[in-house]
């Protein structure tokens, strides 16, 4: 009779999908009972499970620490330490994936039930063990322990990934901190005197590299051309785009210069500002392949005269701050380069007098908000201005920019921060003839 139930059993056992070899299934057996290891081990084995046992609970935690099972079989009577003592020191080793702990004892009490838990155990099978029992339980702990090894496998996986990442992005920022000095570059000097004027400029990104773009180009002794852009968004592709407009707008040579011809006797003249934005609209919509635009004011500044000619485009209005501190800001506005192919530009005039100032801000400046979300706005740029009375050149444009930090509340700009300063000083000319 015994013999036909063991073989009803292994039948029954047979009909259970073997994972114990697929999966590689390390059980521990923890019992001071020789035959009740022997008895458990012979059944595992049988499944194809790898097994090893111990008769204690210390030299159970040896063989841990040198075999880590994932699944441990411990009576809960033994001398020297309990189950439930080896149950709270195996569950406080150090190991990679999870260790599975079946408590087995002749205890069913439900308080004997509730300590074993709060020792770390995960089950409990009944002595003496019953093989479909112990399968079943088995099963569950397997179950759970392929859960966990599949999260561990994706664990590791985003850790190669974060790692490759990490890689990837210092390499990237790498080459951002590079193109930062190129785009810092492209503004050949932050400060630039001629006899009768003075041109300083000031370029912040928001982040390694911007879209905006300040300079000028010299045209005779009298005449200096100067421009202020500002291309759509701000990251890699606009500071691109911005260096491919310097090369249209900063050479002296009319041969690289579109704002620039030549003239009677070799000698190098402007061509109309409205013209030389219209050839710029025409290159970004037919040559260009992007979806960027840019705004920009393209200036000629006469240093004798104070006269001075200007074509904006979508840009900011130019800020004059006259000798005695008076504000003005006027413009055509205009429409942004590279949207509309028929699009067309005005020219404007504006008569400087000596000790006149006239600056060409981005819209990083008159849109920069504030700590709840406010604008400083045309009439804040003024004020900012009026607060900077007795500033020039790089001194007030470094002012101008630590100013509008304090109105942002010293936060991050979220767009590029540039402008042009001119300053008319024709006094300066006449003392050096």
């Amino acid at each position: 009779m015994k013999g036909f139930l063991v073989s009803a059993i292994e039948k029954i056992e047979s009909l259970v999908p073997d994972t114990a070899k697929d999966m590689n299934i390390r059980v521990l057996i923890v019992d001071d009972s020789r035959l009740q290891r022997k008895i458990i081990s012979a059944s595992l084995l049988r499944r194809g499970y790898d097994v090893r046992e111990a008769d204690s609970g210390v030299s159970a935690l040896t063989v841990c620490a040198e075999w880590p099972p994932d699944v441990v079989l411990s009576d809960w009577m033994m001398p020297e330490m309990d189950g439930l003592e080896f149950c709270q020191k195996f569950k406080a080793l150090p190991r990679e994936g999870y260790g599975y702990f079946i408590l087995l004892t002749s205890k069913s009490a439900k308080d004997e039930v509730a300590q074993g838990l709060q020792c770390g155990a995960d089950d409990f099978l009944t002595k003496p063990v019953n093989g479909l029992e112990l399968r079943a339980r088995l099963a569950a702990g397997e179950r759970i322990i392929q859960m966990q090894r599949a999260l561990l496998d994706q664990t590791h996986i985003v850790s190669e990934t974060l790692e490759q990442l990490r890689t990837v992005h210092d390499s990237i920022n790498l080459d951002l901190i590079e193109a930062k000095k190129l785009q810092q570059s492209l503004v050949r000097e932050k400060h630039r005197s001629f006899e009768g004027a003075d041109l300083s400029f000031v370029l912040h990104p928001p982040g390694h590299v911007g879209g905006d773009l300040v300079g000028y180009f010299p045209v005779s002794k009298t005449d200096v051309g100067f421009f202020a852009i500002d291309v759509s968004g701000h990251g890699v592709s606009s500071a691109l785009m911005t260096a491919r407009l310097a090369g249209y707008l900063t050479s002296p040579s009319p041969e690289q210069n579109i704002a620039l011809t030549f003239e009677e006797g070799d000698s190098i003249g402007v061509r109309p500002l409205s013209d030389v934005v219209v050839d710029l609209n025409r290159i970004v919509l037919e040559e260009m392949e992007t979806d960027h635009y840019f705004t920009v004011i393209l200036a000629l500044a006469n240093m004798e005269t104070g006269q001075t000619t200007l074509c904006q485009a979508g840009h900011p209005h130019p800020l004059v701050r006259r000798a005695n501190g008076e504000i003005e800001q006027d413009g055509t506005g205009g429409l942004p380069v590279g949207l509309f192919p028929d699009a067309e530009f005005e020219e404007f005039q504006l008569t400087l007098k000596p000790g006149d100032q006239l600056i060409l801000a981005s819209d990083g400046v008159t849109e920069c908000p504030n700590a709840v979300d406010e604008m400083l706005g045309e009439d804040g740029f003024e004020d900012l201005m009026k607060g900077l009375k007795g500033l020039k050149g790089p001194n007030l444009l470094e002012t101008l920019v630590w100013k509008l930090s304090e109105f942002a509340d010293d936060a991050a700009f979220p767009d590029d921060v540039s402008a042009v300063l001119y300053e008319f000083d024709p006094k300066r000319s006449d003392l050096k003839h």
